[in-house]
């Protein structure tokens, strides 16, 4: 299911005006002519519109696209993200009742890829598996994802109901998943899906060629903040140096990075402007050899990056934390 024809997705913004972005009919129609075949939607509380802008018109997107030919992926798991923290429901009913409620809003029969979107560490894996096994079953799920689950939950998941992918941050200023994830999920035939391929923005040019609004979440990252972000800076004019020696912008040499990590590593690089997502595709064009890719991971070595990835209560969510109870018959 996962193929390196899917290397992007049409991500809409948390903040709006998110509904404006990618309503055009034409746009749609661009997104099926250059073969990205996975439209990545989220299922966020107070954010339903995300998945109603494609069952809004739906002369639009996936009723005028061949259904057959769009992978359409989306999630379940986050009841509330915002600035007091993060909530997470992995509960079977819960996940029952979002994936039923999103088949609605789409105005579709069957979810291809379906992701829960952070671990609910108080559900043993176990149970959510199980209900989305009985989806798979029902035809109203093809396929199962999770979102920053560490490696005995993986594993636990698996051994439940084979996972198809695993979505993770991957870029060239985050890679500790390389040691424990990367192994396991080849071990275990799992895709792996890097999300924020592009350091959040970063190597695109975010923060350090434009400044960032007083409201943007980014602010809140330690890595782009005082301190830290003049220090990251560095690393940004080291891979822009590397970006004119292979005639690329910096953004298309950080995703070609990511994208020779493996065969089984399908990027997901956010954007809101079509003119960034004609550029990401041609990251594709950029062949590099063995050397080419230690050249740039040494232009951006891991050690010389300031600040953690991510920020306050947030970290209690990612996959070094994110392991599940056993079941209770376990």
């Amino acid at each position: 299911m996962i193929t390196h024809t899917i290397i992007s997705c049409l991500r809409l913004r948390q903040r709006p005006p998110y509904l404006n972005y990618f309503t055009k009919k034409k746009d749609y129609f661009l997104f099926h002519r250059k073969n990205l075949q996975l439209l990545l939607l989220c299922n966020l509380t107070k954010d339903e519109e995300k998945e109603a802008l494609a069952a809004k018109d739906k002369k639009l997107a996936l009723k005028q696209l061949p259904r057959e030919k769009i992978q359409l992926a989306t999630k379940f798991g986050i009841v509330k993200f915002d600035q007091t923290g993060m909530v997470v429901n992995g509960k079977p009913e819960y996940v029952r009742a979002c994936c039923e409620a999103s088949l609605r809003r789409l105005g579709v029969d069957y979810i291809d890829l379906y992701y829960q979107h952070r671990i609910d560490k108080n559900v043993p894996i176990e149970e959510t598996i199980g209900e989305l096994k009985k989806l798979v079953k029902e035809g109203k799920i093809r396929y199962i994802g999770l979102s920053e689950a560490g490696p005995d939950t993986i594993r636990r998941a698996h051994a439940v109901h084979p996972i198809t992918a695993v979505q993770m941050e991957w870029s060239l200023w985050t890679r500790d998943i390389e040691d424990e994830i990367v192994p396991l999920c080849r071990e275990l035939g799992i895709g792996i899906v890097p999300y924020s391929p592009l350091g959040r923005g970063f190597f695109g040019g975010r923060a350090v060629l434009e400044s960032l609004h007083a409201d943007n979440v980014l602010v809140r990252h330690p890595r782009f903040s005082g301190e830290n972000l003049e220090k990251n800076k560095l690393l940004y004019l080291n891979l822009e140096a590397l970006a004119a020696k292979h005639q690329c912008t910096t953004a298309q040499l950080a995703l070609a990075w990511v994208l020779e990590q493996g065969d089984d590593v399908i990027p997901i690089p956010g954007t809101t402007k079509i003119k960034n997502l004609i550029s990401n595709i041609r990251s594709l064009e950029l062949k590099l050899t063995k050397e080419d890719v230690k050249e740039i991971s040494d232009a951006v070595p891991v050690a010389a990056v300031a600040g953690p990835r991510t920020y306050g209560s947030i970290v209690a969510y990612t996959w070094k934390f994110a392991e599940t109870p056993k079941p209770v018959d376990a």
